[in-house]
């Protein structure tokens, strides 16, 4: 009787063991899948279980002596910041995540940036890039480079255009930035570079919400600055409601660009000519001259059906980076994967420069993108010269 006991006993314990662990990657990730910044949050879904797909249809990820399918969870946190950190807690705790993968938007991953140090558990970002998410924590990584960076990027392309003789200084531009992280990077990148470059002057800068109603008082202040440059930063749903206030109201000037906005597939069709000659700095293109990056939006349209966005790429890319590492690692102990992604190096990557690294704060440092609409749909790369495919127009047309 004790011995039946006793094997009972261990049949039910053995039952009870996550067997699982042994032979399965656990990721967790959170996203705004419904709320406002559901558009791209949605995209980095798709991306996302995308990337995850073709690990599985490959036979999983080798991790030391054998290869281990991907589980994915991925859960909603309605574009709510409090909902995403809870959410990010509830895989780490109840799902026993491996890792995490961080959702979109600086002001979401900012909230879920702080559970991951908590517990001792990697995080990877590819949706976010304000700079204070980085270097307080060991266990926090992103795909994204700095937001600063990007304005600054805009700034040297701009000065290039008046080099080019395509305009001409002194120039006076309107700055418009979130009230965000994000946004406050933004406004440094372009005033920083202002300090060391004359022939540029602010002279209406401001701040506005997400997901505000009504930008008209706002672009009144703008109209009556009369800058010959508008610079903004804002997330889609802000570029399409403040893009269509701006159009209505007849603002008009020599230069436009709302940071990494205006190619957007969403806003074009929501705006439709009216972005056309619109310019935007991103993290991404698809007429990146590599081979990787025409294979991959080849894969992307044959896979989903539509062509990939910064993103989708962005999203996508995350993911193998954040698996490159736990091979690398050759473990699933969060301290191996985190030291891996430390010491990453993802040559051949989508990204451009080809390659992906992370620097001392976890936060990639990337070469940025300058896009410019044309009409029709068109879409023309303008920067770097050495990948453009068409020339930039400026100062934008009269209509």
């Amino acid at each position: 009787m004790v011995r039946i006991t006793w094997l009972g006993a261990l049949a039910v314990m053995l039952l009870g063991l996550p067997v699982r662990a042994q032979d399965e990657i656990r990721i967790g990730a959170v996203l705004p899948i419904t709320g406002k910044e559901s558009k791209i949050g949605g995209a980095y879904k798709q991306a996302t279980e995308l990337a995850v797909k073709e690990a599985n249809d490959a036979g999983g990820v080798q991790v030391g002596a054998k290869k281990m399918k991907v589980n994915l969870a991925l859960l909603d946190d309605t574009s709510d910041t409090a909902k995403s950190a809870q959410l990010v807690e509830q895989l780490i705790t109840q799902n026993k995540a491996h890792a995490i993968i961080g959702g979109y938007g600086s002001h979401l991953v900012q909230a879920q940036s702080v559970v991951p140090d908590r517990y001792g558990v990697p995080f990877l970002s590819g949706g976010a890039g304000a700079t204070a998410i980085f270097g307080r924590s060991k266990w926090v990584f992103g795909t994204l480079s700095p937001v600063e960076h990007l304005a600054e990027t805009q700034m040297n392309f701009l000065d290039d255009l008046v080099k080019q003789g395509k305009l001409k200084t002194p120039l006076t531009i309107a700055l418009l930035t979130e009230n965000t992280e994000h946004g406050n990077d933004y406004a440094k990148g372009v005033n920083d570079f202002i300090k060391s470059h004359p022939g540029y002057k602010v002279v209406v800068q401001e701040k506005f919400e997400l997901n505000t109603t009504d930008y008209r008082p706002l672009l009144q202040r703008v109209a009556e600055a009369k800058a010959d440059l508008f610079l903004a930063d804002s997330h889609l749903e802000d570029f399409i409601a403040m893009h269509r206030t701006y159009t209505q109201m007849g603002l008009k000037h020599q230069m436009l660009t709302h940071g990494a906005r205006g190619s957007d597939a969403a806003a074009r069709k929501a705006l439709g000519p009216a972005t056309d000659y619109v310019f935007a700095s991103g993290w991404w293109s698809d007429l990146l001259p590599y081979p990787q990056v025409k294979e991959f939006k080849d894969r992307y349209k044959a896979a989903t059906g539509t062509d990939p966005q910064w993103y989708n790429a962005m999203g996508y890319e995350t993911v193998r980076a954040l698996l490159a590492a736990i091979s690398k690692a050759g473990s699933l102990e969060p301290e191996k994967i985190r030291a891996a992604l430390v010491g990453l190096k993802m040559e051949k990557s989508i990204v451009p420069g080809q390659v992906l690294t992370f620097t001392k704060t976890g936060q990639a440092d990337l070469p940025f993108v300058v896009t410019q609409n044309k009409p029709g749909g068109k879409v023309d790369l303008v920067w770097p010269k050495d990948a453009k495919t068409g020339e930039p127009v400026a100062p934008i047309p009269a209509k």
